[in-house]
């Protein structure tokens, strides 16, 4: 029996760093990249470029603790491919992070620029740390360091950092000026999501959200979902989920759930978000809201429902709760927040999935909209950048859109389709050198 393309595995050759009994995000690229080789025709032969990645930077960040003692934290950056020009990805700082994890954003930063068509390959960054259980002091310290010592690879033509889980704007402040002093000139385009004061762009907060509710919102009515009355579940309710629930509620939908790391609300009639929002800005939690009914955080995944968001971490939609999903559109605001199995049953179900490779590229859009305005020293409107942050998220997804329907595939396979044929055509008209 033939086994449908979309559905193939294979067996890799692994480097010996990973444990193959336990590749983690990586192994779930790996599937990605397997499921998309049967339509890349001739420019499959560049497939294997997809699952090496160019630049593995593994780091010691010492730093001296508050107390006196020195103490030490593990960081990476990887490049992933830049064929198609500098590396471009977000820096988190989390007590989890794996150089599998990272790899793996990596690459799915290399599809999702492709996928945008912005003039970037993927990188992604992090440190093993938990922020929470630093000071201000000793979190400058540990992000000077990093970028010190990541300062090799890094650079406006290079490599390009912005914020992720756990960074932010703040963060992006003082990478920016220990690279700067280090290279002996103010350099504000090595890093993106800076403040505006020095060189941020208009928009970028926003951005990922924005991006979301824009692809979310034409899905929807591709399939006949009225956003109007349209009942809302987000999981993850920071930048990215609190953006897109405030602007789908602005929209006419109901926002009836929103899970976060300590607390999982529901108001069948549609949250406050405004007021949610502000509780959880005070509190740092959606937990505790008076407005709403608290429910088993496992209970998030039965509630009813028309269109999900997850936007928290990756892996949250699995095999063991896709068949209790009641959604059906997901928009994917978080980078893989659905393994492989999950995507099948959902596929299987009739539920249509806008993978994170789209959906969240808004981030990355108004990066690259923040990088050019660096480089020319010359800034943009918000509403300018608002205009041509819809007008490409739109265009992007019409064209994954059409693949998926000629081709038959899922709209994640069709956006592997579109950026894979972007990277490989760029790395067959490149060649090797030397």
């Amino acid at each position: 029996m033939t086994q449908h393309p979309d559905t193939a595995r294979a067996s890799h050759a692994l480097p010996s760093y990973l444990d193959p009994q336990h590749l983690g995000p990586w192994g779930i690229f790996l599937q990605q990249v397997d499921r998309v080789t049967p339509y890349l025709g001739n420019l499959a032969r560049w497939v294997e470029t997809l699952k090496r990645p160019k630049r593995i930077l593994v780091v010691d960040v010492p730093i001296q603790m508050d107390d006196g003692t020195v103490a030490h934290f593990e960081g990476y950056r990887v490049q992933h491919n830049t064929s198609r020009g500098p590396g471009k990805g977000g820096v988190r700082f989390h007590q989890d992070v794996t150089l599998s994890e990272v790899m793996a954003l990596a690459a799915w930063m290399s599809i999702k620029n492709a996928a945008v068509n912005v003039p970037f390959g993927g990188a992604k960054g992090g440190v093993r740390v938990d922020p929470k259980r630093l000071s201000a002091g000793e979190l400058e310290r540990v992000t000077r360091r990093y970028t010190s010592e990541i300062g090799i690879i890094i650079g406006p033509t290079k490599d390009i950092p912005a914020p992720d889980v756990n960074t932010n704007e703040r963060v992006m402040a003082w990478m920016m000026d220990t690279y700067s002093m280090n290279v002996g000139e103010t350099a504000t385009g090595v890093v993106t999501g800076k403040p505006i004061s020095l060189g941020g762009s208009l928009g970028r907060h926003e951005a990922t959200g924005r991006g979301v509710f824009t692809v979310g919102a034409e899905a929807a009515r591709r399939i006949g979902l009225d956003l109007t009355g349209a009942r809302v579940a987000v999981q993850g309710f920071g930048n990215v989920g609190g953006v897109s629930a405030r602007l789908f509620a602005e929209a006419g939908a109901r926002v009836v759930a929103v899970q976060d790391h300590a607390g999982c609300v529901y108001r069948e009639a549609g949250l406050d978000i405004p007021a949610l929002l502000a509780h959880a800005k005070q509190h740092g939690t959606v937990a505790g809201f008076p407005q709403a009914e608290a429910i088993a955080h496992d209970a998030f995944w039965d509630v009813p429902c028309d269109i999900l968001i997850p936007a928290a971490l990756e892996q949250q939609i699995t095999a063991a709760n896709a068949p209790r999903i009641t959604a059906r559109l997901i928009i994917e605001g978080a980078n893989g927040p659905t393994t492989p199995e999950a995507d099948d049953i959902l596929r299987d179900r009739g539920v249509l999935v806008v993978p994170d490779v789209v959906a969240n590229a808004g981030g990355v859009t108004v990066s690259y909209f923040e990088w050019v305005q660096d480089f020319s020293s010359f800034f943009w409107s918000e509403e300018e950048i608002n205009q041509r942050l819809v007008a490409i998220m739109k265009g992007a997804l019409e064209a994954v859109w059409q693949v998926a329907e000629d081709k038959g595939v899922s709209l994640r396979t069709a956006t592997f389709i579109v950026a894979c044929e972007r990277i490989l055509r760029a790395r067959d008209l490149r060649g090797l050198y030397p």
